[in-house]
């Protein structure tokens, strides 16, 4: 049995990893997400569960910022999975009256995703932003009368004894996450049809066309990439390094070889991991 390290109970990182690795596993709890990072760099979890991608809001650069420069855990899987959010309170209190609702709270990216919900029926409500869509939930539980809801999962709801008092009021049917597992060792996961490679690529300072030249040695080689994004490495004004997923394996004869050129031109290479990639299946859910 795993022990897992994620965001508090009911969120959406832990509906996400029920949904990966079943709910047999020890799963640790955190308010923060730098607790979840820490947890297994210090050994008292095996694994993290990190969000780091998002099909509306993008890049969790805070999130990945640890993964750069705070931690050195590799990716050990990636798997999507999509961010169903509901307004969560007291059907009893609302009464289906939504001026009785003064205050909307949950995680700034969850908010982010609700705005068309949250305009046309909470314009008058005030918003405010806490760590996680659970701890929004639990502050809700935990002040009853007030008017407050939150944005959050069905399972925080079930988690936390509230009503689902509008269901699913994302503002796109396709908003997906998609989650890494760090962790020191390979777990144990079903089969997997793709894999992935992600890498951090450094340019050398003086080598113009050096980022031409990095494209190249994956193009000529029908390497494909499918995400590259440029973020600073924190050293000096305009230094960036290049952060790249690949979609082939480290055991395989033409990628090492892809690296291998990059490194010959000056290019410092970071294998972030290589690992299996799931896709969600809608059928789990339904």
């Amino acid at each position: 049995m795993a022990r897992i390290a994620l965001l508090p109970e009911g969120s959406v990182s832990h509906e996400a990893a029920v949904y990966l690795v079943g709910e047999e596993n020890c799963f640790m709890h955190h308010k923060l997400i730098s607790d979840v990072f820490l947890s297994t760099v210090r050994g008292d979890s095996d694994y993290s569960v990190i969000p780091i991608e998002n099909t509306i809001e993008g890049s969790v650069n805070l999130h990945m910022d640890w993964i750069v420069h705070e931690i050195d855990l590799p990716f050990q899987a990636e798997w999507v999975y999509p961010s169903i959010q509901n307004v969560i309170g007291r059907r009893d209190e609302v009464q289906g009256d939504w001026s009785r609702v003064c205050k909307v709270m949950s995680h700034p990216v969850a908010m982010a995703q609700c705005m068309q919900f949250i305009r046309a029926n909470l314009p008058h409500a005030e918003l405010e932003h806490v760590n996680s869509t659970s701890e929004a939930v639990h502050r809700v539980k935990e002040n009853p009368g007030q008017g407050w809801v939150a944005i959050g999962t069905a399972l925080g709801a079930r988690t936390h004894g509230l009503d689902v008092l509008a269901p699913q009021v994302t503002d796109h049917q396709n908003n997906f996450t998609r989650f890494v597992l760090i962790g020191k060792e390979p777990i144990a996961l079903p089969q997997s049809s793709s894999s992935k490679t992600t890498i951090l690529v450094t340019l050398p300072e003086d080598y113009p066309g050096a980022l031409h030249q990095v494209l190249s040695a994956f193009a000529w080689r029908r390497i494909n990439l499918s995400r590259i994004e440029s973020r600073p490495t924190k050293r000096r004004l305009g230094n960036y390094y290049f952060y790249i997923d690949i979609e082939m394996a480290m055991d395989t004869v033409l990628l090492p070889a892809a690296l291998e050129e990059i490194e010959a031109i000056g290019c410092q290479v970071r294998i972030l991991g290589s690992y299996p990639s799931y896709t969600f299946n809608h059928a789990v859910t339904e």
